[in-house]
């Protein structure tokens, strides 16, 4: 019998009959398309018939872009990434998936792209589960009211405007106010509390987002914190779906009932990423040239902030949304937008802050609509007084400059506000604590600090919380604990500042 490589010639033909008779062709279909025009991070293609709205396209070499524009014979879709490498003729497949990123708890302490991939260098982000980046917000059904409070650590807006958990607090003012810094500072502020942070930055310089990450290294807030970065020299298109892919990172952990504080910054310059691509697409303009969804842009974003009843797992997403004014105009079309969207806005003077009060908050411009049901007791019962002594102050600090016979209930009220004023200003990366800042604004407001002089303040301050940490833990520890300013904590509260001012006067 021939023989072929040591097999018998009749059991190969065997052999090749079953493959013959077993041999399936296995079919694949792909919908493609072709770039027809290409520039500025935008691509008309052509083909893609069955394309659905913010449907992924693979360009291939691991490029993809989104589809924006559904018009008869042709698409308009923005590119996620390098454009460049795109040219008229190429061939373009549609995925029949919308737009996700990567959730899950090992993206918590890293540095990402809007897409999800690594940018902090500390190895590649593996992860399982992907929420899309647009979501229908959650419905009236599902919500809880705001009862909890976010503590940013900040005295003047902790007192005055307050923020609860599933709140969105606008943060406007003009350029180097101080936005960010209290956006970080919140951040900070959260460490070793139940609250996970999401930092994302919009068209900001990728010198400012090192140093902030830095800062929040420094302090430890990175174990907490998730920072997503489209940065100045990305594309249009990262920057506009940064925010969007920063949000549906906190649904993740919303869903299993935990609570996510997330910072937009800035909004302006995602209105800016928007209005560039929507004019390269040929969307027609509006008013300022931005397009006619542009309320609907940051409304279905700040709508997905929420907090979740029991039933559907109790999570929530508190967002401040940062927005840059431009020579303090509140009254221009995105600021406005913006305000009407959110429940209150913490706004920055530029005159205060060049008279040296920081953070520069103007108590009579900003408001928090959610604001004391989210207080706790204690800070509800100290700062109901601050915010009087400090407008009667505002009101009065006019007259007090040209007048010097004033009578000794003005004198008071002026000398209460110049006070008032020195309490609530506060150095950059230093948070206090909700009991400490209870402490010094229960003595505030019960003219403990009436007799120091007002340069002194800040020195008496700090002093008096070393006292308290040292000496009078007990009382802190009160006032953490109950929350309420109840006649007991009143009395130990009381005795802590005397002992403490006899202590002062006598080493002074």
């Amino acid at each position: 019998m021939e023989k072929i490589n040591g097999a018998s010639k009749d059991y190969i033909i065997e052999q090749l009959k079953k493959q013959i008779e077993n041999f399936q062709v296995k079919t694949q279909t792909e919908k493609v398309g072709t770039v027809i025009e290409v520039g500025d991070g935008v691509a008309k293609i052509s083909g893609l018939s069955d394309c659905m709205a913010s449907e992924m396209i693979d360009f291939g070499n691991n490029i993809y872009g989104v589809a924006l524009n559904l018009e008869e014979g042709q698409i308009g879709a923005m590119i996620l990434g390098n454009f460049e490498n795109i040219k008229e003729g190429d061939t373009v497949k549609s995925t029949g998936k919308i737009l996700s990123v990567p959730v899950g708890e090992n993206i918590i302490g890293r540095v990402v792209s809007p897409l999800g991939e690594a940018l902090d260098g500390k190895g590649q982000i593996k992860s399982e589960k992907f929420y899309p980046v647009e979501k229908i917000a959650p419905g009236v059904i599902t919500r809880k009211s705001v009862s909890q409070p976010v503590q940013t650590g900040i005295k003047a807006i902790d007192s005055m405007i307050p923020i609860g958990r599933g709140q969105r607090e606008l943060i406007i003012g003009d350029r180097q106010v101080g936005k960010t810094a209290i956006a970080v500072d919140a951040i900070i502020n959260q460490k070793g509390q139940d609250l996970i942070c999401i930092y994302v930055a919009i068209g900001q310089k990728e010198s400012k987002i090192a140093r902030i990450v830095a800062e929040l290294e420094k302090h430890g807030a990175m174990e907490h914190t998730i920072v997503v970065v489209a940065g100045a020299s990305d594309p249009a298109s990262l920057s506009f779906i940064a925010p969007y892919a920063g949000c549906a990172m906190g649904e993740y952990f919303m869903d299993q009932g935990k609570d996510v504080l997330i910072i937009y910054d800035d909004l302006s310059k995602h209105a800016w990423a928007y209005r560039q691509i929507s004019l390269i697409l040929k969307r027609p303009p509006g008013r300022e040239a931005y397009p006619g969804d542009i309320f609907y842009l940051h409304s279905r974003l700040l709508e997905r902030s929420a907090r979740l009843n029991e039933d559907f797992g109790g999570g929530s997403i508190t967002a401040l949304p940062i927005i840059e004014t431009q020579a303090g105009d509140v009254s221009a079309y995105i600021p406005t937008n913006v305000i009407s969207i959110t429940d209150g806005q913490i706004y920055l003077e530029s005159d205060l802050f060049y008279k040296g009060v920081r953070p520069a908050i103007n108590a009579g411009l900003s408001v928090s609509r959610v604001g004391s049901s989210a207080q706790t007791k204690a800070m509800k019962k100290v700062a109901g007084k601050i915010r009087l002594d400090l407008a009667q102050f505002r009101e009065l600090e006019a007259f007090a400059q040209f007048g010097s016979d004033l009578d000794e209930k003005t004198r008071q009220q002026i000398e209460r506000g110049r006070r008032t004023v020195e309490v609530l200003k506060q150095d950059q990366y230093e948070p206090m604590s909700m009991e400490n800042q209870v402490a010094i604004l229960y003595a505030l407001t019960q003219g403990f600090l009436d007799d120091v002089a007002v340069e002194k303040i800040a020195v008496w301050e700090a002093d008096f919380h070393k006292y308290l940490k040292s000496s009078a833990k007990n009382v802190l520890n009160l006032i953490a604990k109950e929350k309420e300013l109840s006649e007991g904590v009143i009395k130990e509260l009381e005795s802590a500042i005397k002992n403490f001012k006899e202590i002062y006067q006598n080493g002074n």
